[in-house]
């Protein structure tokens, strides 16, 4: 097996894994909440634990891994997420009131998180290279959404056995991909020694002030897609448990559908979108107002069936904003400035994570129709953001770039139909016929074969 693919092989739990902090829960927390007698409130903030302390987090994360490589970073960071669950799961097994405890394991789950995905992420920008760098990205943002798919329905399997299983399950899960991440990953040493912590922070002041019109905007775009997808999915979980008396796996699936969707569209998104800037810019405006028309048209409906289709809209819309940001981010910036960048990338949309359950339990107690419009209208107005601010500069220039891509790509085009490229030779002919109305070789060539033809006879 070549080395790139054991790299993917070994990369793509690592996402998966963080995701399972978050997602895995959702299910669980309307039964959480009653075995535990908490509070709405209370039970979001198990979601908001983890979810800040990544954020806080991930950044000095990601220097770590500037300065003493990624590899080390994402194996201490798995091993101190698998033990943040050993902890919250011990603590509801052993103690009569374990919600502090938890709360606890919660937090150290999220200091591990910190330096998983958003590491991998730019693990894969120093392995990877060209078109291949986006899909293994998009496939990172796949495995990421299949985690969100795949987590409700492990977690609702778990929760038959009972609720606090599903933090028993961490310390298995991480176990397994830091062992496929150990001996399949191999990272490249570091050509350029590690700059110190002064002229480090100044070289990131630099990329923003050089990128920072519309890298900030890509931050914040991000952020809003996970803190209305946790939102979202924390109201629907316990919509359907609390008004339509759906519990369970049966939850988990539905809870499922949206995030397949996004899945779905992540994956085809880093397969369309290569290294095309404006494709990519297009994609993520799309998705913006898909958003925006999704929350809308929620607004209007009652039933949960239909408000899950309605919502698969915006699923869409998320799956093709997250692979662009992603591409158009790790493009951005030097290699060695990667770890950090793509780190406080990844920590503003842990921030989103965070605040999304708490605040969409403060806006449906004044109304769902006044928590849905305004989640439209933010999408709404970063769709505008990302009309008027999100153009990063093309990577390639602009004379020679242009040209080897449209060779390249008439080149596949003629593979594809079964026609055999041009030669250099035939280039050159089409190019003299057009600046003289003749070929000069092909004159010299009939000269010269009049020539020996007379000497024959």
């Amino acid at each position: 097996m070549a080395q790139n693919a054991k790299n993917l092989i070994g990369l793509v739990g690592v996402p998966l894994v963080m995701v399972l902090g978050n997602s895995m829960l959702i299910p669980v927390l309307p039964t959480m909440k009653t075995e535990m007698k908490l509070t709405a409130l209370q039970s979001s903030l198990l979601i908001t634990a983890f979810s800040i302390a990544a954020g806080m987090v991930i950044p000095f994360a990601g220097y770590l891994s500037d300065r003493f490589g990624r590899k080390i970073v994402i194996i201490i960071s798995l091993a101190l997420y698998g033990l943040g669950g050993l902890v919250a799961g011990l603590a509801a097994l052993w103690i009569d009131q374990p919600y502090l405890a938890i709360m606890g394991g919660r937090v150290l789950q999220g200091i591990g998180a910190a330096g998983t995905a958003p590491i991998a992420m730019a693990l894969v920008g120093d392995l990877f290279d060209g078109a291949s760098e986006s899909r293994a990205l998009g496939l990172l943002e796949t495995s990421n959404g299949m985690g969100k798919v795949l987590s409700p329905i492990f977690g609702s399997l778990l929760a038959l056995i009972s609720w606090y299983m599903v933090f028993l399950a961490f310390p298995i899960i991480c176990g397994v991909v830091l062992l496929m991440f150990l001996f399949l990953t191999k990272e490249k040493k570091q050509e350029k020694k590690p700059l110190p912590v002064k002229q480090y922070m100044h070289s990131i002041a630099q990329v923003f002030k050089q990128h920072g019109k519309w890298l900030v905007p890509a931050f914040f775009i991000g952020s809003i897609c996970l803190f209305t997808l946790f939102g979202v999915l924390f109201y629907l979980s316990d919509l359907l448990e609390e008004k339509y008396k759906i519990d369970g796996v049966i939850k988990g699936f539905f809870l499922a559908i949206p995030l397949l969707v996004m899945s779905i569209a992540a994956y085809v998104t880093g397969v369309i979108i290569k290294k095309k800037l404006k494709l990519m810019r297009l994609f993520v405006i799309i998705g913006m107002f898909l958003l925006a028309t999704s929350y809308i048209l929620a607004s209007f409906v009652q039933g949960a069936y239909v408000l899950i289709g309605i919502l698969v809209i915006g699923s869409v819309g998320t799956g093709m904003i997250l692979p662009c940001l992603n591409s158009m981010i790790v493009g951005a910036v030097q290699k060695t400035e990667r770890g950090m960048i793509t780190s406080l990338y990844s920590g503003v949309r842990f921030i989103g994570v965070a605040i999304g359950p708490p605040i969409f339990t403060w806006l449906l107690g004044i109304s769902r129709t006044v928590m849905f419009l305004s989640i439209a209208g933010l999408s709404l107005v970063f769709a505008v953001v990302a009309i008027f601010f999100l153009k990063p500069k093309q990577v390639e220039q602009q004379g020679q770039g242009t040209k080897d891509s449209e060779t390249q790509a008439w080149r596949q085009i003629s593979e594809v139909l079964g026609i055999e490229p041009e030669t250099v030779h035939e280039v050159q002919r089409e190019r003299a016929i057009e600046r003289y109305g003749f070929d000069p070789n092909e004159l010299v060539k009939r000269v010269l074969s009049g020539k020996k033809e007379k000497e024959k006879q």
